[in-house]
């Protein structure tokens, strides 16, 4: 069967570039395209993680991440503006190649480090390799990790190590970090480097520290979306709260409590119906489920008591008022 665009009754049009019809309507999710499309749409307007989110139904971090994804494929580079969160434009030609240092070795930049990758061609990257014992050692180790190496991979790694700084020891954690977690897109771990950079994680110890809490506070977070029932995926509103849960040492059980209370009660938002409850239990130096149920079944005996002084002064009333009356 064959079909024709009717281009007439549709008014004004806009491009999509070949790329993605020819290489990625396979590999990209839906969640990927719709964002595409939006920001084809738009291209030259400044929008929001929220804008694209409204917009295109899925959720801000999807958002966040498909536009990720296409930088990676080199279909979007990223806007230098000031505006807070910009959409990235159309590139009109392919990224060009940055030439590779003359002696082969890695530099430090005396500028702010970029916010995407540079294009290296596979000779510039075996130049490179031939001139830095580091780059080398990285390839073979995060190949042990990763298996066979791409060279959009190769391009990340260098990134990492000569624009972000981040020293070999680092990024080899970081790779294993992501390996153990099973997410290992490069969009994935270019943002966790971005963030190491900025928070200053250099260091061998320091990287181990991060990937514990890491690792900590995910599986704290995927027993509280097992425990609850949430539907993925857990917005990250409430990624910060369960977080919150798990530094204020909120135990499995009491959020349970907490949540059950909310459904009782037909709370229109339970999830956060119990985190104000947890909060307040907090703030009372409630830790247990026992200590919670004593605390609710107080509150419930002083209401009961006031319900029934507000009955007896109301019956006494009634009782002057009849005097006057009749």
């Amino acid at each position: 069967m064959e079909f024709k665009v009717n281009c007439g009754i549709w008014g004004a049009m806009f491009g999509v570039p070949i790329i993605v019809a020819d290489n990625f309507l396979k590999l990209a999710t839906g969640g990927q395209i719709k964002v595409l499309l939006y920001l084809l749409r738009y291209s030259g307007k400044m929008c929001s993680t929220e804008d694209i989110s409204t917009n295109t139904g899925v959720s801000p971090e999807e958002a966040e991440e498909a536009v990720l994804f296409w930088q990676q494929a080199n279909v979007l580079s990223p806007q230098t503006s000031g505006a807070p969160a910009p959409v990235p434009s159309l590139m009109a030609q392919p990224s060009q190649s940055v030439e590779a240092p003359a002696s082969g070795q890695i530099h430090k930049e005396t500028e702010p480090a970029p916010n995407h990758k540079i294009s290296l061609s596979a000779k510039e990257i075996a130049d490179i390799m031939n001139g830095s014992q580091d780059i080398r050692e990285l390839f073979r180790i995060i190949e042990s990790i990763l298996g066979s190496l791409s060279n959009g991979q190769m391009n990340s790694i260098i990134w990492m190590y000569d624009h972000l700084g981040l020293k070999k020891e680092v990024i080899s954690t970081l790779f294993s970090f992501c390996q153990q977690i099973e997410k290992t897109n490069t969009a994935y771990i270019e943002k966790i480097a971005v963030s190491w950079a900025e928070k200053e994680i250099n260091s061998l110890e320091a990287a181990t520290d991060e990937t514990q809490k890491l690792l900590t506070s995910r599986d704290f977070t995927s027993q509280v979306a097992r425990t609850l029932e949430l539907r993925p995926p857990i917005t990250q509103n409430k990624k910060d709260i369960i977080e919150q849960w798990r530094t204020l040492g909120f135990s499995i059980e009491l959020i349970r409590y907490a949540y059950e209370k909310a459904l009782d009660i037909e709370a229109k938002l339970p999830f956060f119906y119990a985190n104000k409850t947890l909060l307040k239990w907090h703030d009372k130096g409630i830790t247990t489920v026992e200590e919670a149920k004593n605390d609710n079944n107080e509150y419930k005996t002083k209401r009961a008591s006031s319900n029934s002084d507000n009955s007896t002064d109301i019956e006494e009333y009634k009782s002057v008022i009849n005097k006057f009356l009749y």
